[in-house]
């Protein structure tokens, strides 16, 4: 009885930090990048970071709140999915956690534009136009360096959606939403590395498969919790 109560808990626990990452993943992008970056100027997204830095630093908060909210969802589907298979489910959370590696050392390219901005002197020796070139730039690494983290998080949600399946705390269409949503991942990162011309479908997929599939895993959680009741299938 106190396995399957610390099952629950854990299923709760994962729910809401999955909401957290969601909610933050979504304000960052949606509310502070995309309103402060002008693709292909330099000067015009410069002059929003420089009048919004309080906004903008604020993003950056939010994003380390996000890495850090995911680390906790590793060891969280680890343990709720170990009884189906230690191994893999061990697989699937290093996968997870690298990926939460890629994007905090990621945050450090959306950090410097602050950096480059500021008043400092040793700085000098650059034009205005120069260190807004170089903000911009770390802008697009920064959204590279996204790309690189969702070839780990597809492959870590493609492990968990099968583990899901084969579980019998949770319903088998989730395990296949769940590894559809891997699947979405990895098309739509490595589209943007091999076939950048491609990249307004794959975002496409991304934004109707995988957001759809985790927001659903994410309420399954919170309101469904898991199945504390049946024996796990071991695989």
């Amino acid at each position: 009885m106190k396995t399957r109560n610390l099952a629950r808990i854990n299923a709760h626990t994962a729910g809401v930090l999955y909401m957290i990452v969601i909610l933050s993943g979504l304000f960052s992008e949606m509310f502070v990048r995309s309103g402060m970056i002008v693709p292909g100027d330099a000067n015009a997204t410069a002059a929003n970071i420089t009048e919004n830095e309080s906004l903008f630093r604020l993003g950056f908060v939010s994003d380390l709140v996000m890495v850090m909210s995911d680390v906790g969802l590793a060891v969280l589907f680890y343990l709720l999915l170990k009884p189906v298979n230690q191994g893999v489910s061990m697989l699937a959370a290093f996968f997870r956690l690298a990926q939460a590696s890629v994007l905090g050392i990621n945050l450090l390219h959306y950090y410097l534009p602050l950096l480059l901005l500021g008043d400092g002197n040793y700085l000098s020796g650059f034009s205005s136009e120069q260190l807004n070139s170089l903000s911009l730039f770390f802008l697009n690494a920064h959204s590279y360096g996204y790309h690189i983290s969702g070839v780990f998080f597809g492959i870590s949600c493609v492990i968990l959606g099968y583990l899901m399946y084969q579980s019998m705390s949770f319903p088998k269409w989730l395990g296949i939403l769940v590894a559809a949503a891997g699947f979405s991942y990895l098309i739509d990162s490595l589209t943007h590395f091999l076939l950048p011309e491609l990249t307004s479908q794959s975002e496409i997929l991304v934004l109707t498969i995988a957001v759809a599939s985790e927001l659903t895993l994410c309420l399954f959680l919170l309101i469904k919790g898991v199945k504390t009741n049946v024996p796990q299938a071991q695989v």
